[in-house]
């Protein structure tokens, strides 16, 4: 099953900036071999279900293992059975109804 994931993992306990804990997971991400779109607060995924989540586990892993004792996460997921859609696909649907009068 594909899913498309908004992402937002937030470690807590290291101080204001985790800018360094979002390159790691967008590392892992890219690493997974998934399409992501990385955003100001946070990362929206898509790829099949097991690869999606078996890669935010592997974030989790990776930002703790880089010192962070705590970590706070929002996940919004979406899945379609009627037919595949992309994150570019939703995004061109919305662009396309702006443009209508």
């Amino acid at each position: 099953m594909k899913a498309i994931v908004d992402l937002c993992v937030v470690p807590l306990g290291v101080g204001v900036s985790v800018s360094e804990y979002v390159v790691a997971c967008e590392r892992v991400v890219t690493e997974a071999g998934l399409k992501s779109q990385l955003h100001a607060y946070g990362t929206n995924i898509e790829g099949e279900w097991d690869a999606v989540f078996a890669a935010i586990k592997k974030c989790h892993e990776t930002v703790h293992a880089m010192g962070a004792p705590r970590i706070s996460t929002v996940i919004k997921v979406g899945t379609r059975m009627d037919r595949d859609q992309t994150m570019d696909d939703k995004v061109r649907s919305v662009r396309s109804k702006l443009k209508a009068p």
